[in-house]
């Protein structure tokens, strides 16, 4: 197979759609069903099978050959995979969509912009502990997400292959607000762990303030790939900038140091135009976030040094690329809550049985599963639909692992069919353009998805 056939990993107009004709909940069965509660469908609370053992497979014999590599072009076996689409990893930026609700309700930009913050961290949250790797996308793979609960309706595609770029966008159900974005996750082996550079632009448009929120999301390693217990560790500096005022928050998502002792903590300012500083934030992107008035931190900080608490920070700080032991840090005390400290967000639990579910949370449990009726309402392009996710979340690693062999294949003679035909890859729901606010390339919604005519959508599968 040459470097062009090689399946790569996709680890990864603003035009107001309407349209709301056919819902899930119209399709819904209203008897007969014993997840049905008071006519509401009652979503999985765990997989239909438990997470497949990695203990008999060695993920050195894959990797050996790619230190210092982008993996953009490595197939791993469906052993290492959760059963989710990158697609559907991307809707768990939405876990907690009461932030933005939140958000539009306040009357002042800086109190807005923490919540921005708090929900910016909150969406990398469900990457704690989840070590496997989401399936890669087929080119024109969809992912719709429709939570009339939580006021909203997502739909992403896959709409680039080579290199791997997933586009998303997110809908208020009441006009309230839009998110939107398109991630290119460049991946690279050091050895020990893999390194994730989550390459793309969020952007969160406010419309009752008229406010649009910018920023890129932090880097990501996954250490001991080859031996040892996998953990995870967030790192680098998230600008959040508000176009309108603009207004500013700088957060630091510290390395975990030599000792551990930064491990997870979330540090950062917000200030304004003038670049005075109103509110500090900090905590951890694993549990919880506040702000604090700059002078209360400050003088906090000085009572900790002369008390010696925090005496010991560590001379030198790790990357993913360090030749030092990987071994995970022990668990630091939880994050200390400074006097007059406000909570801005604090991590959802999750379930009795997440380690045995690939480390879900709740609402990640929910992402694959078919609600009634619901398989006559999506495009034969929905993630839910793909056989090998199927398979995988059912337990049966060997279909898994050849309905993957087939797509993979499937998808390399039509891209070999394309280019014998001279025809070009035509992106069904997003268009290639730029992002009003920041002038960089981005994928832009072009509207339509949810008047369900899906008559002219490829046959992935």
């Amino acid at each position: 197979m040459n470097s062009e056939d090689e399946f790569y990993d996709a680890e990864t107009g603003l035009e107001s759609d309407d349209s709301l004709e056919v819902s899930f909940k119209d399709a819904l069965v209203t008897e007969g069903s014993a997840k049905q509660e008071n006519g509401v469908w009652k979503r999985r609370k765990t997989l239909p099978a438990e997470m497949i053992s990695r203990n008999n497979f060695s993920v050195w014999s894959i990797l050996k050959k790619c230190i210092g590599m982008e993996l953009s072009k490595i197939a791993m076996p469906v052993v290492f995979n959760e059963p989710l689409s990158f697609l559907q990893r991307i809707s768990e930026y939405m876990e907690h969509t009461h932030l933005i609700h939140k958000a539009c309700s306040l009357s002042d930009s800086i109190e807005r912009m923490q919540v921005v913050a708090a929900f910016a961290v909150s969406a990398v949250a469900s990457q704690w502990e989840r070590t496997g790797k989401p399936f890669n996308p087929l080119l024109g793979e969809t992912y719709e997400l429709t939570r009339e609960d939580e006021g909203y309706r997502l739909i992403s595609e896959q709409v680039s292959h080579h290199p791997p770029v997933s586009a998303f966008h997110v809908q208020s159900l009441k006009q309230e607000f839009e998110f939107h974005g398109s991630i290119y996750p460049k991946l690279k082996f050091w050895g020990k762990s893999v390194e994730a550079e989550p390459k793309g632009t969020m952007t969160l448009e406010l419309l009752k303030h008229k406010e649009v929120y910018t920023w890129t999301n932090p880097m990501c390693c996954v250490h001991n790939i080859i031996l040892g217990k996998l953990w995870i560790e967030q790192y680098g500096t998230v600008e959040i900038v508000n176009h309108s005022t603009r207004d500013k928050c700088v957060l630091n998502f510290k390395p975990c140091g030599m000792f551990g002792k930064e491990l997870h903590k979330v540090e950062g300012h917000i200030q304004d135009k003038s670049k005075k500083k109103h509110k500090v934030i900090y905590g951890k992107w694993t549990e919880c976030m506040y702000s604090v008035d700059p002078k209360v931190y400050d003088a906090f900080k000085k009572a900790e040094k002369k008390t010696g608490a925090d005496s010991k920070k560590p001379k030198q700080e790790r990357g993913c690329e360090s030749e030092e032991a990987d071994e995970m840090p022990e668990a630091q005390e939880t994050v200390t809550v400074i006097p007059g400290s406000a909570l801005l967000w604090r991590i959802t639990p999750r379930p009795a049985n997440s380690a045995q579910m690939y480390n879900f949370t709740s609402f990640a449990m929910t992402l694959n599963e078919l609600e009634p009726d619901m398989e006559r309402l999506l495009p034969p392009t929905d993630c839910r639909l793909r056989p090998d996710i199927r398979a995988m979340e059912n337990g049966d690693t060997d279909l898994s692992s050849t309905e993957k062999e087939r797509l993979e294949d499937k998808q390399r003679a039509s891209r070999r069919e394309r280019s014998e035909e001279e025809e070009e890859w035509s992106t069904r729901w997003f268009q290639l353009g730029a992002n009003p606010h920041t002038g960089a390339e981005d994928w832009l919604y072009t509207g339509g998805y949810f008047d369900r005519n899906y008559t002219d959508c490829p046959n992935i599968y």
